[in-house]
């Protein structure tokens, strides 16, 4: 129950990156995502910090925020991403990804999967 209000809260916000962090949640430095290309069958471990931007095959994945329960940081992540493909005019994803939903708000693509596995902390 706990889990759902604070997801609301982060859902619910999505343009929650120009306010406050929501009760009960704590932000942090960087996140740790997972790429995988469907097509070559590979996956990669993308660590990001705030701001930054990892080229990923041909998609583009940049972190702007990771938040995470304050009270208990390896249950869950919650991730802003932007996520754009090489020549594309609108983001092929824009929003939370959150860890342990990842199929609740997802990165639709033919070819890649992204998903948040942890906020890294320090």
């Amino acid at each position: 129950m706990i889990r759902l209000a604070m997801l609301a809260l982060v859902l619910g916000s999505g343009a929650a990156m120009a306010q406050d962090t929501p009760e009960g949640l704590a932000e942090a430095p960087g996140a740790i995502l997972r790429g995988l290309d469907k097509v070559a069958g590979t996956s990669s471990d993308i660590i990001l910090s705030a701001g930054q931007t990892a080229e990923f095959g041909s998609i583009s994945v940049t972190l702007r925020e990771c938040r995470y329960p304050a009270d208990d940081p390896s249950s869950n992540a919650y991730a802003y991403l932007l996520i754009n493909e090489k020549g594309a005019a609108q983001p092929a994803f824009a929003g939370w990804m959150i860890a342990d939903s990842p199929a609740l708000s997802a990165l639709d693509h033919q070819r890649y999967d992204v998903w948040v596995i942890r906020c890294k902390m320090e």
